[in-house]
């Protein structure tokens, strides 16, 4: 499996860069979740910024721990 330093921003991961395994089109997940004892941190994927030691992802810390919301197609069901 191929790693990625992605940078964590917010919540109690913030500022850290950690090698998180991306799938087989070079990206991260989605959402990265970080179990710590009862409490689940949840964090979203999103576009870092470009440049010199920095990821081209980076994730943000979701304090409600919601997924973030998708694309709404028209096929889909709403609820």
């Amino acid at each position: 499996m191929r790693h990625e330093a992605c940078e964590f921003v917010g919540g109690p991961l913030d500022g850290r860069s950690i090698e998180v395994i991306v799938g087989m089109t070079g990206q991260p997940p989605k959402a990265y979740t970080v179990p710590a004892g009862e409490r689940t941190y949840v964090y979203h994927r999103a576009h870092g910024e470009r440049g010199r030691n920095r990821t081209p992802w980076v994730f943000v810390y979701a304090p409600d721990g919601k997924p973030p919301p998708g694309p709404k197609w028209p096929w889909s069901k709403r609820g």
